[in-house]
């Protein structure tokens, strides 16, 4: 049984794009639009002519290109003693003088350079003095020079070519593989992400119904013999942040095989076909894989219930929901693929999902209790340096309600709280300040209120905390604060004796007395209301208007169910099942203004008896604004109240907002 009401918001249907018209929906992927092609295919061009500008002036020897001299001026400057030497490449003659200029000249072709300096008057001893050097080109090195001016324009061309086709060919690919699923997949091998129930606190329960799903996977033969047949899919069901996800991955990293994670709203596409292809294809990479482990996570964004009115009978999520359908129990079973799904709505998954032989088992995934909280506590602890004062037990104690999410959070919240304050270690109040912070947001000490406001904060909290003292069956006041917190300008903390899985009618009744406290206190101290009272008449309402319908605590009504804990949404609304008339309807309006009013006396009563205790306690809000437990008793203690009895404090610190 569950003490508090949740809400979930369904998107509605008016908030989505729609598609332009004239275009195929449905069919094909998008195409690369034609102004990219365009684009690109300038950009190409200029870069082609860019190439082509640098390789001629590299070509044509650049920008310093020697002096072509006929062989009469060469032959006299040999005669002159001007020239150093010669370097003869085919017919071409490149020349270096002694006053290190280089120029060039053509020597005639079929003829030898010595006999052709003769021919022009070069003696002998001036030959000799020039230093003359023949460069033969090999085979490789002669054609490469040849064919180089041609060559390299075609393979320019033919590399652009290659370049603008990337766009059209990837279009193309991704048109094929379109259908294709993308899971992330984790090998057993793999031991950086392989996990395993020992890094997996609390579930005792659900780990030892997953425990079997490890043994067959491990033993199959064992099971088979004897005629047993394993569950073909595994449904974990639980709020979220208690591990779902982190439990999946524990049975293949225990099992020793093959992880195919995805989630449930990657399989829907706006094109009709694409989920049920992803689907069947992550089905059929998963049976190669055999044995192994398929783990869909959040699969009511495609298992929801079908025929809701909500898109056509052939729309895209219910054509995924009946592939899957198929693939888990169809003509062609899978006895080694063995499919995990995580959900924290299981009731509005489809009825034919949820039946034996798809999700034959349902694993419920709990908020830990004390113990595993402590467990929990301890893992998320490994790398972080404590102080010696720190206590794992007492967070443990004082982080009821908390998930493993929320735990793993508050943890790294304390540790950078100490890095803020430039500590090496992790202290026990870095650890307190951070439930507090996970609870309802950071300090806001920049929130700064005049002194009206922070008088009216100081009685509104101390209504809270004095009702709930006297009260016999609400739980005792850890902390009084007038200090802002989130969206609280001021809030009170009550913590349990011990964890509670059930609640009683007359715990319920206190509880909205005491949420009635701030509003009266205000009421009778300052003769005016205001805003700060709105969250606490909004979860008294609720929990009266709870009572009423979901839990029969009403002697009016009777032991009736007359709304159930959700509704459909509508253009983002949310509306009620309701079963019933107009006048029952009525009638429960007539009953929540009963409990309310009784509850109101029951808090005028006592702020009016205990007026005395009501201003030292808000007198001392204004002064140090906070009060810590053992103070606020000593308080009580001085005023004749008694209190409560402690025991083991077991959280669940409910906050009540101002």
């Amino acid at each position: 049984m569950s003490n508090q009401d949740k809400k979930v918001n369904t998107p509605g249907g008016g908030g989505g794009k729609k598609p332009r018209r004239g275009l195929p929906m449905g069919r094909f992927p998008q195409m690369p639009r034609a102004d990219n092609f365009w684009v690109n295919l300038a950009t190409s061009i200029l870069l082609l002519f860019l190439l082509a500008g640098i390789y001629s002036y590299f070509a044509e020897g650049g920008a310093t290109k020697p002096q072509d001299i006929p062989l009469s001026q060469l032959a006299a400057d040999i005669n002159t003693g001007l020239v150093t030497s010669i370097e003869v490449d085919g017919d071409d003659l490149n020349i270096v003088y002694a006053d290190k200029a280089e120029k060039k000249s053509k020597k005639e072709a079929e003829a030898a350079l010595s006999e052709t300096l003769a021919n022009y008057g070069v003696s002998n001893e001036s030959l000799a003095k020039v230093e003359i050097d023949i460069k033969r080109e090999s085979g490789w090195q002669f054609w490469l020079t040849v064919l180089a001016p041609f060559l390299a324009p075609l393979l320019l061309i033919a590399f652009f070519v290659w370049y603008l086709s990337r766009q059209v060919k990837g279009a193309g690919m991704q048109a094929f593989s379109f259908g294709q699923s993308k899971p992330r997949v984790i090998d057993p091998g793999d031991k950086v992400q392989r996990i395993t129930f020992k890094d997996v606190a609390g579930a005792k329960e659900a780990k030892q119904e997953l425990l079997e799903i490890v043994d067959f996977l491990k033993n199959p033969k064992k099971f088979l013999d004897i005629g047993a047949r394993i569950p073909k899919g595994i449904l974990l069901m639980g709020a979220s942040g208690t591990g779902k996800t982190l439990l999946a991955r524990a049975v293949a990293g225990e099992a020793g095989v093959p992880f195919f994670s995805i989630s449930g709203s990657e399989f829907v596409e706006m094109f009709v076909g694409v989920g049920a292809s992803r689907v069947r294809d992550l089905f059929l990479t998963a049976k190669r894989a055999a044995p192994s482990i398929i783990f869909v996570d959040e699969i009511d964004a495609v298992g929801r219930v079908r025929g809701t009115g909500v898109g056509g009978g052939n729309d895209e999520r219910e054509q995924t929901l009946n592939q899957i359908l198929v693939e888990m129990d169809g003509f062609e079973p899978n006895e080694k693929v063995i499919v995990m799904a995580a959900t924290n709505r299981p009731d509005v998954l489809d009825p034919a999902l949820v039946r034996p032989g798809r999700f034959d088992r349902r694993v419920v995934i709990e908020l830990p209790d004390r113990g595993d909280r402590l467990d929990i506590l301890t893992i998320h602890a490994r790398k972080k340096p404590f102080a010696e004062d720190a206590n794992l037990n007492v967070i443990a104690e004082r982080t009821p309600g908390f998930s493993g999410a929320d735990l793993a959070n508050l943890m790294n919240e304390g540790a950078i709280l100490a890095a803020r304050e430039n500590r090496k270690t992790v202290s026990q109040y870095d650890l307190i300040r951070s439930i507090e912070k996970v609870m309802l947001g950071p300090e806001r000490r920049s929130h700064i209120l005049n002194k009206k406001e922070k008088e009216i904060t100081a009685y509104h909290e101390a209504g809270h905390a004095l009702v709930a003292s006297v009260l016999p069956y609400a739980d005792p006041v850890h902390k009084i604060s007038i200090i802002s917190r989130g969206r609280a300008a001021g809030y009170t903390l009550k913590l349990p004796f011990e964890d509670r899985r059930m609640q009683s009618k007359k715990e319920f009744l206190d509880d909205i007395a005491m949420s009635l406290g701030g509003y009266v206190a205000e009421k009778l101290v300052f003769g005016d209301l205001t805003t700060g009272a709105s969250n606490d008449l909004q979860v008294l309402t609720a929990l009266a208007r709870s009572m009423i319908t979901r839990y029969g605590m009403s002697e009016k009504m009777g032991p009736m169910a007359l709304e159930s804990d959700g509704g459909r949404a509508l253009f983002g609304a949310g509306l009620e099942n309701r079963e019933h008339s107009e006048k029952v309807s009525a009638e429960i309006d007539a009953e929540v203004k009963r409990i309310i009013d009784e509850a109101y006396k029951k808090a005028e009563k006592i702020i009016t008896e205990r007026r005395p205790l009501l201003d030292a306690i808000a007198k001392r809000l204004v002064e140090v604004e906070t009060i810590e437990r053992e103070e606020f008793e000593q308080m009580l203690v001085a005023h004749g109240i008694t209190p409560k009895k402690k025991q083991e404090i077991s959280v669940d610190p409910i906050a009540v907002n101002f």
